[in-house]
């Protein structure tokens, strides 16, 4: 209900500043906000277009995974703290396996592993769902963790800031990582709250424990590299992370006497369809995004808070940011833009080009992933799920800020 009512306040809002423009003489803002219908329709029908190729060999290589075993062997290791955080779940599903291998990749920064494996996910959570128009507290936790999602690796984020000339493109490696824990963090709070999950758990905080341990044994290794260094071993990890999923899928597979071929095919088959579900949810938001931004009442409410800010007699330099912190619960093309004009506008190596770098990588976009992962199996009713998707990327922004401003200012 929540993504109705943002859904309708775009387009009022967006053609309310137009007409009120039009009013005072401009009559650019409406030719402008018409083309962008037509732009980000097409966007939205590329992008899902563009997805079917990498939705039909995750899926493929998942199915591998089911009928070889390998994903209940992986849901029976991880059982202790996924049964916690996901009580419905019953104990060794496919879904524990697949919500697994969707955070491990988003917590790498692999957006095109981890969209099919989180659609996976949301498939199987769907078949033990009693009310399939409703999103269960599974499904709210599931998509919680996705759109405040930790980033151990920012690999994109560094490549972006690399191609834009940055001094050190992996100088918001530690600021980054500190940010999204933050968001997470409060993610998995709020969410816990409203499913009355008990977070002080052994499991879990053997869960935490390990984590910290990872990323400290990271920065060990890291901070002993040189720039070009640290970036070769990110490119290496992340090649080495994919390519190893596939292949241990595709051995666990052989080893187990199953034909992978054509499990793989099997699996495969089902790509196309959800790219095709997919297309009127991504179509809806980014053309609803797309007219506000035409119309201009975004940059308005930028130079409204700027105003606001310095007169509380506050710091404003984190005001130039503001634009990607905005518009990435809804629109993660529409943030990168933005990320990268500020790039160009204010420098990569600037406080603006620094926090916008944090800012595009500390949450997910929050709004498209509940369009695209409810909508692909047919969810309508949303619950608190919105609530706690934007309490988690709230506690990312403000943490974005004050990290920024420690590290950068």
């Amino acid at each position: 209900m929540a993504l109705n009512y943002i859904w309708i306040a775009l387009f009022a809002l967006g053609f309310l500043v137009g007409i009120i423009k039009l009013i005072l003489g401009d009559v650019e803002t409406l030719p402008l906000m018409m083309d962008s219908t037509f732009t980000m329709s097409k966007e939205g029908f590329e992008m899902c277009l563009g997805l079917t190729g990498t939705l039909t060999l995750w899926m493929g290589i998942l199915k591998i995974g089911e009928d070889s075993g390998l994903i209940n062997r992986l849901a029976s290791f991880l059982s202790p703290v996924l049964t916690r955080l996901f009580p419905e779940i019953p104990k060794g599903h496919p879904a524990l396996g697949a919500i697994f291998m969707n955070i491990s990749a988003n917590m790498l920064g692999l957006d095109n592993a981890a969209t099919p494996m989180g659609l996976k996910a949301m498939q199987e959570l769907q078949s033990i769902n009693d009310k399939k128009d409703t999103a269960s507290n599974s499904m709210i936790m599931f998509l919680t963790l996705n759109t405040s999602g930790v980033t151990i690796i920012p690999v994109s984020i560094m490549a972006y800031r690399a191609k834009a000339g940055a001094v050190d493109p992996t100088d918001v490696f530690l600021p980054l990582l500190l940010t999204s824990l933050c968001s997470t963090l409060v993610g998995l709070v709020v969410c816990s709250i409203y499913q009355r999950i008990n977070l002080f758990n052994r499991y879990i905080l053997i869960m935490f424990a390990t984590i910290a341990l990872f990323v400290a044994s990271l920065f060990t290794v890291i901070f002993n590299l040189d720039n070009e260094g640290m970036q070769v071993f990110c490119r290496i990890l992340t090649s080495v992370m994919i390519l190893g999923a596939i292949m241990i899928f595709i051995f666990s597979g052989w080893f187990k006497k199953i034909n992978v071929y054509n499990s793989f095919i099997e699996g495969a088959k089902g790509g196309f369809n959800v790219a095709v579900t997919l297309i009127p949810y991504v179509v809806a938001i980014l053309v609803a995004v797309g007219i506000f931004r035409a119309s201009g009442g975004l940059q308005m409410l930028q130079e409204l808070v700027e105003s606001g800010v310095e007169r509380l007699g506050l710091n404003s330099d984190f005001v130039g940011a503001l634009p990607v912190a905005l518009m990435k619960p809804l629109s993660g093309p529409g943030a990168r833009g933005m990320m990268l004009e500020n790039f160009t506008h204010f420098g990569p190596d600037s406080f603006v080009g620094h926090l916008s770098s944090i800012l595009q990588g500390c949450t997910d976009t929050t709004f498209y992933i509940l369009a695209v992962y409810f909508g692909s199996v047919g969810i309508k009713k949303y619950r608190y799920s919105v609530a706690c998707g934007l309490s988690a990327d709230f506690a990312g922004i403000i943490a974005a800020v004050f990290i920024s401003y420690f590290f950068f200012a």
